[in-house]
């Protein structure tokens, strides 16, 4: 009769009642099944036994719409991508690394089908100010074909010119192919693909429907910012497309700062792999031939590999990526991240590196762009009191940049925030690159953001009063979804 109690009963007769119950049953016991089978993560699936006993029938729904991960299945049908060759140059040499940098290349060959090629060009460019230009001009100078992945799409200044360059290419004759997230580029209304559809260039958005029962795809998303010309010019980084992104953006507290990458050379077919897979995923079409991937020639130094993750066959790539690069440093770490969310394993290799005596610094936003991410940060600091000493806060615009070093000879930037969406749910791309040159580039721009950053005040963080302690930790619960 106790579960009388969790069914609501009002005017259903003894007979109802008991075929409610056996639904209930029958869900709560299907479901604990599919979990315990798989679920690699303790805490996952006692969370989502826990909801689908406690919570009747709802609980079972919620883990149909939030806990099954449909997309394995349908991105092996990209798996003949995988297996046709993507570089189209003389296999590179070894770059020449001190022996724990060595090892982290060779972890990250083992992580990647793609290769570690030299011959890259990379330029760094910050902000909007210095990005848009260059991959605009870029675009108006296409003469074969732009490949466009896109998180965030506005409809504002920025992103009306991106439209109408896009548009100018597409009527060039230029092949044109444009992909925007479902959800970042607008659920309900996503006003920059409906104008790239009204001016006859092919775009799609990414794991976007409408209808109920597909509904579980609402927690995945491409979160890459990846953009292709010609075959040969890549840009990849942080930034979305928005007048945020602006340093003359009229509401200064919401202003943007960020970086983006101008890339040249073999690693572009990497950067040019990652989008041609989830527009064949999203459209069914394969991109194929020269158009997109005519032949590359060194034209740099920089030893380079994409890295692409996803809740797919890339799942915990750029996770242990990062662990991989903590794990090998000896003397300087340096992270920013807009979200500072990682589980304890990464934890605990911040706090690793600092025990072997490595200058470790993390630069997060003193305010994020939204409130309950703030105190799930915070929240989160709590449980890594050790740690405390190595967080700095950035004041505004806010920090959005995506960015790690590793000794002066390694460093790796791309769209992953430090949280669990980015490394588990989210389609990311990053860059890991091997070069002293670009390496303290990066160094240097992480350089003045710390020098005007605030050490985290560990007295106040770990003394707050309980309502606000309670409330964090409550909004922490939400992690995997925020």
């Amino acid at each position: 009769m106790m579960l009388l109690s969790f069914i609501p009963v009002h005017g259903l007769t003894r007979p109802e009642v008991l075929v409610l119950i056996l639904i209930y049953l029958a869900t709560a016991a299907f479901v604990s099944g599919h979990v315990l089978l798989r679920k690699a993560d303790v805490r996952s699936a006692l969370g989502w036994i826990g909801i689908t006993w406690l919570v009747p029938l709802a609980g079972g729904l919620l883990y149909y719409i939030f806990g099954i991960n449909r997309v394995t299945r349908r991105a092996l049908r990209l798996h003949r991508l995988e297996q046709e060759p993507v570089a189209a140059g003389i296999p590179p040499p070894e770059p020449q690394l001190p022996e724990p940098i060595a090892k982290l290349a060779a972890i990250g060959g083992r992580l990647n089908t793609s290769p570690l090629c030299t011959g890259n060009r990379i330029t760094l460019l910050h902000g909007g100010d210095e990005a848009y230009p260059v991959m605009l001009e870029a675009i108006r100078s296409a003469r074969r074909s732009v490949a466009l992945s896109a998180y965030i799409f506005r409809d504002d200044g920025i992103g009306r010119q991106f439209v109408e360059a896009l548009g100018q290419a597409r009527q060039r004759g230029v092949a044109v192919r444009v992909l925007i997230d479902g959800i970042g580029g607008g659920y309900f209304r996503s006003p920059a693909w409906r104008q790239l559809r009204a001016a006859g260039v092919p775009a799609a958005r990414f794991l976007h429907t409408y209808f109920p029962w597909r509904m579980p795809f609402l927690n995945m998303r491409s979160h890459k910012k990846l953009l292709v010309i010609d075959g040969d010019l890549g840009f990849a980084g942080g930034l979305n497309i928005g007048d945020e992104n602006l340093a003359s953006y009229s509401d200064a507290g919401a202003r943007v700062d960020d970086f983006h990458a101008r890339v040249e050379g073999p690693v572009v077919h990497q950067i040019m792999d990652s989008i041609a897979r989830d527009w064949s995923f999203t459209t069914g079409e394969v991109l194929e031939g020269e158009l997109w991937w005519p032949p590359l020639a060194p034209v740099g130094e920089v030893f380079a590999r994409g890295v692409r993750s996803g809740p797919d066959a890339d799942l915990y790539t750029t996770e242990t990526l990062f662990g991989a690069a903590l794990g090998q440093a000896r003397r300087r770490v340096r992270i920013a991240t807009p979200y500072f969310l990682p589980d304890e394993r990464l934890l605990f290799a911040i706090h690793q590196a600092q025990l072997r005596g490595a200058d470790v610094k993390i630069l997060i936003p003193a305010h994020t762009d939204h409130k309950a991410l703030d105190w799930a940060i915070k929240a989160h600091l709590r449980f890594f009191r050790h740690g405390l000493s190595c967080i700095a806060l950035a004041p505004a615009p806010f920090q959005h940049a995506k960015l790690m070093t590793i000794d002066g000879e390694f460093c790796c930037f791309g769209s992953s925030n430090w949280d669990t969406r980015s490394l588990r749910l989210n389609f990311e791309f990053e860059l890991e690159c091997y070069d002293r040159t670009l390496t303290a580039q990066i160094d240097s721009k992480l350089a003045r953001i710390e020098q005007s950053s605030t050490p985290l005040n560990r007295e106040a963080l770990l003394n707050a009063p309980l309502p606000e302690r309670l409330r964090d930790a409550a909004m922490r619960l939400l992690l995997p979804y925020l």
